[in-house]
C-alpha cells in the first residue's frame, strides 16, 4: 500500500469518527444547550480524554510504536511479540492503579480543572467524572493495539474504531437522556454512560482484530510475570522514552487545563464555546495532521533503523508539502467562514445566536496556528523515529510559557476566544522550531521548488477566501431557516474547493505527483 493510500484510508475513516463525532456534537447541542451542567459533562470528559493522551495515543504511542517499529525491522517478528506481551502486561497493571486512585481522587480533579463551577455544576462533574475514569484503560489498551496493527501496516480497524464511541454517545443523547429523565435523574449524566459503553465497545473491536492476525497480546495477570516485564529490555527503553514524552504530552495539556481553569471563571457557557470550537478544529487537525502522522511514524522510524537518511529526509518532505497544501485553506476557511459553518451546525434547538458568534470567534482563534497545529503532528515524528523525544519536549515547555503570556495579555481584551489564539500562536512558534531543529541537524533536506509551491499555494488560498468571505457576508446565516442554510453551506463549499484545487492547477500543481507516493 503506497504511503497516500495509506493515509487516505486512515483520513477517510477518520472522517466518519469525527462526522459521527458531528452528528453527536449537533444531538448535544440540541438538547442540552450552553449552561452549567453542560459546563459539567465537558469538564469531567475532558479528565480521562487528558490522561489518555498521556497513556494512549500521546505519550505512550510516541514512545512504543518507534521502538516496535524498530524491533520488528531489526529483530524480527518473534522477539518482537515478547516485546508485546511484556509491553501489554505492565500497561494493564499501570492502568488498575490509575483507575482506582482516578475514582478516589475524582473531587481534586474537577478542581483542578474547573474550580470556578458553582456547587452543584461541580458535583455533577465529580459524579461523571467517576462514572467514566475506567475509559482511560479501555482506550490505552486501545492505543496498544492500534500501534501493534498501524506497524503492521493494518490501519482500518484502528481508524474506524472510534467511530463506535460516538455511537454509543449518539445513542445516549438520543434515547438514554430521555429515559434518564423520565426516571429522575438528570438527562446529562446518560452521556457518561454513553462514554463508558463507547470505550468498551472500542476495545471489544479491536480484540478480535489482533487475534486474526496473531498478535493478541498475552497479559500476564501474576505478580511474578509482572516483575519479568519490567526486566524486559524494551519495556525499560520504552519508559525511558516514555518520561520525557510524558513530560512533552503532559505539558500540552497543562496547556488545556489551564485554559479550561481561566474559561471556568469567564462568562457562563465559556467553558462549552471553547469545547465546540475544540471540536470543529479537530477535524482538520484529525483529517491532515493525525492521518498523517499514524502513517509516516513507523515509516520513519523504519528509515531510520535501517540508515535510509534519503528516504527519511522525503517522507518529511512529502508529508510536509501535504500539510501545507491541505491546511491552508482549512485555516483561511475557519477565519473567514466560521459563522456559517457553525450557524448551518449547531444554530438548533436551545443553541442560541449569541452562541454561534462566541464559538465563531474561538474557532478563528484557531484558525490563525491551524497550520502550525497540523504540521507539529508530522515533524515531532521526524524526532521521535530517531528516539529523540526530548527535544520536542524542551520545546513544548518554553511554549506553554509563551501560550500563558499571550493568556495574560489576550484574555482582558479578547475573553474567551484569546484562549484558542494564544494556542493557535504557540503551535505556529512550535511547528517552526521543531522544523528548524531537522534541517540544522541534517536529517531533513527540503526539496527543490519550495519557493514556487508555497506561493501556488497562497495564491489559490486567497482566491477561495475572497470566495468564502463574500458568502460570510452575502447571507445573514442566523436568519435563515435550516434547510436552506444547509444547501448555502454545500454550495460554498463546493464552490470554494472548485476554485482552490481550479487556481493550483492553473498554476502548474501537478497534484497526481504529488500524491503517487
Amino acid at each position: 500500500m503506497s504511503l497516500f493510500k495509506a493515509a487516505s484510508t486512515v483520513s477517510l475513516l477518520t472522517l466518519v469518527s469525527r462526522v459521527t463525532g458531528l452528528v453527536r456534537d449537533l444531538l448535544m447541542a440540541s438538547a442540552f444547550g450552553v449552561s452549567g451542567l453542560t459546563d459539567a459533562f465537558n469538564v469531567a470528559f475532558r479528565i480521562p480524554n487528558l490522561l489518555r493522551r498521556l497513556f494512549a495515543e500521546g505519550a505512550f504511542s510516541q514512545a512504543f510504536v518507534p521502538v516496535l517499529a524498530a524491533s520488528k525491522a531489526r529483530d524480527g517478528e518473534a522477539a518482537t511479540r515478547v516485546l508485546i506481551d511484556d509491553v501489554a502486561t505492565a500497561l494493564a497493571w499501570v492502568l488498575v492503579a490509575t483507575c482506582v486512585v482516578g475514582v478516589v481522587a475524582a473531587p481534586l480533579l474537577v478542581l483542578m480543572l474547573a474550580s470556578g463551577l458553582d456547587r452543584s455544576s461541580f458535583e455533577a462533574g465529580v459524579l461523571m467524572t467517576r462514572w467514566m475514569f475506567p475509559y482511560i484503560a479501555c482506550m490505552s489498551l486501545v492505543a496498544l493495539s492500534a500501534g501493534i496493527l498501524n506497524t503492521w501496516k493494518h490501519f482500518a480497524v484502528p481508524a474506524a474504531t472510534p467511530v463506535l464511541l460516538n455511537l454509543a454517545m449518539i445513542a445516549a443523547a438520543w434515547w438514554g437522556a430521555p429515559w434518564f429523565g423520565r426516571l429522575g435523574i438528570e438527562p446529562i449524566y446518560a452521556m457518561a454512560v454513553g462514554v463508558m459503553l463507547g470505550g468498551v465497545l472500542q476495545l471489544g473491536v479491536q480484540v478480535p482484530a489482533l487475534k486474526r492476525r496473531g498478535l493478541l497480546p498475552r497479559i500476564g495477570l501474576r505478580p511474578a510475570r509482572l516483575r519479568s516485564a519490567w526486566r524486559d529490555a524494551g519495556v525499560r527503553q520504552v519508559l525511558r522514552l516514555m518520561l520525557p514524552a510524558l513530560l512533552g504530552v503532559g505539558v500540552a495539556q497543562l496547556s488545556l487545563l489551564i485554559n479550561t481553569q481561566i474559561a471556568s471563571y469567564l462568562a457562563a457557557g465559556s467553558v462549552t464555546w471553547v469545547w465546540y470550537a475544540d471540536r470543529l478544529m479537530e477535524f482538520p487537525t484529525a483529517l491532515l495532521g493525525v492521518a498523517l502522522g499514524v502513517v509516516l511514524t513507523p515509516q520513519l522510524a523504519a528509515a531510520r533503523a535501517s540508515g535510509d537518511a534519503a528516504r527519511y529526509s522525503q517522507l518529511l518532505d512529502w508529508g510536509l508539502r501535504l500539510v501545507l497544501l491541505l491546511a491552508l485553506p482549512c485555516a483561511a476557511a475557519l477565519l473567514v467562514f466560521g459563522t456559517p459553518l457553525i450557524a448551518t451546525l449547531f444554530h438548533h434547538g436551545r443553541f442560541a445566536g449569541d452562541d454561534v458568534q462566541r464559538v465563531a470567534l474561538a474557532l478563528a482563534g484557531y484558525g490563525v496556528g491551524l497550520l502550525g497545529l497540523v504540521a507539529v503532528k508530522v515533524l515531532a515524528p521526524g524526532y521521535y523515529a530517531s528516539l529523540d523525544i526530548r527535544t520536542p519536549v524542551k520545546i513544548a515547555v518554553v511554549v506553554l510559557v509563551l501560550t500563558q503570556i499571550l493568556n495574560a495579555i489576550l484574555v482582558p481584551l479578547l475573553q474567551h476566544a484569546a484562549l484558542t489564539l494564544s494556542i493557535g500562536l504557540g503551535a505556529l512558534v512550535n511547528a517552526g522550531w521543531l522544523l528548524t531543529g531537522l534541517v540544522r541537524r541534517g536529517s531533513f533536506r527540503p526539496a527543490r521548488g519550495w519557493g514556487v509551491f508555497a506561493a501556488q499555494v497562497l495564491g489559490a488560498t486567497l482566491l477561495m477566501s475572497a470566495f468564502l468571505l463574500w458568502g460570510a457576508r452575502r447571507f445573514d446565516w442566523l436568519a435563515t431557516p435550516a434547510l436552506p442554510r444547509v444547501g448555502l453551506l454545500a454550495a460554498w463549499i463546493a464552490g470554494a474547493a472548485l476554485i482552490y484545487f481550479g487556481a493550483l492547477a492553473a498554476s502548474g500543481v501537478r497534484l497526481r505527483q504529488l500524491l503517487r507516493r
